[in-house]
């Protein structure tokens, strides 16, 4: 599994603002028999690759992982501290670390409970695999513990602290995750040249879409971005031992040809003049002109598929988005998580539905809902 990391504060807060944003990363690889293949060139592709092509690197390693033996799970937490609090940046980094903290054995639990793909037979001691729905209650229980942190630390120090949170679990060929707040998971694949959104963010802009009072240009740019329904965290006037929060859980399968992007809200929010583009939009009577005028300064969903892509690397790929954030304004923090695996399967002609708010497949997953203090 290959994955990379990137953040930033952001161009608008570069002097003087702090990076509210946290992100972690755990992943468990595991060889058995003839193992992992490594990293060697394709020596043929290699031939035919001109001498000045840079892509060489990251595509050797997915084309030699694509025929490996070994097998990879992995934790990942991503979460961004509410702006105008006192401790945002603590609130995300007691979440990442509290949620990789709790969520790392289950990964590793739930690779070496299938040791099929080694041809090895084993039952007793191995425990036994777990269901989406045990890992889902996992990814939830994760961040409801993170949210009981960072209560104890508001608590402790009489400060309010807040954050968004992303986090899941790769194993067994799916991502089981849950999220709070307005941070996004995405699945970018490149078989199908798409990106689906695997999230629905808790905030007051993503209600308004649903009510139809803003149509999708609207919600790009709207002066309310920055208003999030639910969060990690919060004052000390709750219990740290007995809070909950609400966390939506999901399971989807993944492909070779899938990238994993988990991002902070500042990817999207990047536009400094996002008020002034919407006022001009509704003084258009949203027409279409203004309405691409409006997509070309802000950052698309689709200009995010295209930026990963396009990237020769996870890494660049990553360091691109930052980029992109950045030219289009640099508004707020941004922190991204990509991750890849091409030892899995490859995308079939026609794969379930993945994104969120689709008709799920006909197989029942268990969904699991907090209930809020």
């Amino acid at each position: 599994m290959n994955y990379a990391t990137h953040y930033d504060v952001g161009d608008h807060k570069r002097d003087g603002g702090i990076n509210e944003d946290s992100v972690a990363v755990s992943v468990f690889e595991q060889g058995h028999r003839e193992g992992f293949l490594g990293y060697e060139r394709d020596r043929a592709s290699a031939d035919e690759r001109d001498e000045g092509d840079e892509s060489g690197d990251e595509t050797d390693r997915t084309a030699a992982a694509e025929n490996a033996t070994n097998r990879s799970a992995a934790v990942f937490a991503l979460a961004d501290g509410a702006g105008g609090h006192d401790a945002g940046d603590v609130a995300s980094y007691v979440a990442t670390t509290a949620v990789c903290e709790h969520l790392a054995g289950t990964a590793v639990g739930a690779a070496r409970s299938d040791p099929g793909g080694f041809d090895v037979a084993v039952d007793e001691p191995l425990p036994a695999t777990p269901r989406a729905g045990d890992l889902e209650s996992a990814v939830a229980e994760a961040i409801v513990a993170a949210h009981r942190e960072v209560l104890a630390y508001a608590a402790e120090s009489g400060q309010q602290a807040h954050a968004t949170v992303v986090a899941g679990v790769v194993a067994g060929g799916s991502v089981h995750y849950g999220w709070v707040g307005d941070s996004r998971a995405y699945l970018v694949n490149a078989a199908r040249d798409e990106i689906l959104p695997l999230t629905t963010d808790h905030a007051v802009v993503q209600r308004l879409r649903e009510a139809d009072q803003i149509d999708d240009v609207e919600a790009l740019v709207h002066p309310r971005s920055n208003e999030i329904t639910r969060a990690v965290g919060g004052s000390g006037r709750k219990d740290p031992e007995t809070a909950t929060v609400d966390v939506e859980t999901a399971t989807v399968p993944l492909y070779r040809e899938d990238v994993l992007l988990v991002t902070s809200d500042g990817l999207l929010d990047a536009q400094t003049e996002a008020a002034k583009l919407y006022e001009w939009y509704v003084e258009a009577d949203r027409d279409e002109e203004m309405a691409a005028v409006v997509r070309d300064r802000a950052v698309t969903d689709e200009e995010i598929r295209d930026a990963v892509l396009s990237a020769r690397s996870l890494d660049a790929a990553a360091e691109g988005l930052v980029d992109l954030a950045n030219d289009r304004g640099g508004k707020d923090n941004l922190s991204t998580i990509l991750l890849r695996d091409g030892t899995l399967p490859e995308t079939p002609d026609d794969p379930p539905p993945r994104a969120a708010g689709a008709e799920p497949a006909l197989e029942d997953r268990e969904t699991v809902v907090g209930e809020s203090d």
